[in-house]
């Protein structure tokens, strides 16, 4: 995603490598003369949660959860424990679509080592035997976490990015920065304030635009397989894994979706992903403060069918000269 202003000499942009990705504060420079210092702040919340998220780091409270906590409580601090249990009720409300859980089935397809393959079935099988929200347990009184059986590891990559924008917000917030664009690499965006637009990542084309979002007060989350999939005797299979089935999910090329948090639109962008259309559709119905884009492959001719759920009141304008906007 790429940021656009009516005179873009007037802002700065601060950013900083995290998560393995880049984070990047954009603000009004004349507004906001604290404005370096405050993004810095901000940057500094995003590499905290960076070592408290990663599994890739042997320090972090998420290892130490995955390593202990099929042996006993193992006490979380608030912000930490909030996370989970919203992710628990993310898990509930797309009926498993999205489950934080799903590592295991990560690792046997091979996509934890960026070496993707096809796992055999009993590798399959013992993965599944570990992916499960239900196999968590949260004890709000003493605020603490734990696991049902052994095996069972917790995996932020689907939500890592977007809350930490958000804790980032908080302190940008703290410094009475009103208007600003906090985005996290090509996925994850935050926008306070008013008339900001940004670009929606093309489906299969990096560096280019599928479409073109205007976001006040809101939040954008894509996900997507245009980075990370392998193929197989010509099927391609995307690093996006339905924790129902243990299978890589199918027939999505892209969701970006529109939510009032960074942590809810990546989420959910997760979540639609796997579920697909018809599923997502159904929970929008509920949701009058979400909405999402779709891309799908066009089987008949060249370029990929484009489809909205939501309201987005004129916020979206195709821009990629191959998308078709879907006509029911």
């Amino acid at each position: 995603m790429t940021w656009h202003t009516p005179d873009e000499a007037a802002f700065l942009a601060v950013s900083r490598k995290a998560m393995n990705d880049d984070f990047e504060v954009t603000f009004p420079r004349l507004d906001f003369p604290q404005g370096t210092e405050a993004a810095m702040d901000a940057l500094d919340v995003v590499q905290h949660w960076e070592q408290v998220l990663s599994v890739f780091r042997y320090d972090s409270k998420i290892r130490y959860v995955n390593l202990t906590a099929h042996e006993e409580p193992v006490r979380l601090d608030r912000e930490l424990f909030d996370l989970v249990a919203l992710c628990l009720q993310m898990a509930e409300e797309t009926g498993g679509a999205l489950d934080i859980t799903s590592g295991p089935l990560w690792k046997a397809w091979g996509f934890a080592r960026r070496e993707g393959r096809i796992p055999s079935k009993v590798e399959l099988a013992a993965a599944r035997e570990n992916v499960g929200f239900r196999l968590v347990e949260l004890d709000l009184e003493t605020q603490t976490i734990r696991f049902l059986k052994p095996g069972v590891e917790l995996n932020f990559g689907c939500v890592g990015k977007g809350f930490a924008l958000d804790a980032g917000a908080v302190k940008l917030h703290e410094k009475s920065m009103g208007r600003f664009l906090f985005q996290g690499g090509l996925s994850s965006i935050l926008a306070r304030g008013e008339n900001w637009k940004i670009g929606a990542a093309h489906p299969v084309r990096p560096g280019r635009r599928l479409a073109e979002i205007r976001i006040d007060d809101r939040a954008i989350g894509t996900s997507g397989s245009e980075k990370q999939f392998f193929r197989h005797r010509g099927h391609r299979y995307s690093h996006l894994i339905d924790p129902r089935t243990g299978v890589p999910a199918e027939g999505v090329l892209s969701v970006t979706v529109l939510a009032p948090t960074a942590t809810q639109a990546e989420l959910l962008s997760t979540a639609f992903f796997v579920m697909g259309f018809d599923q997502s559709n159904e929970y929008c119905r509920s949701r009058d403060d979400v909405a999402a884009l779709f891309s799908f492959p066009v089987r008949k001719r060249s370029g990929y069918e484009v489809h909205m759920l939501g309201d987005w009141q004129d916020r979206l304008t195709l821009v990629a000269d191959d998308a078709f906007p879907f006509t029911p």
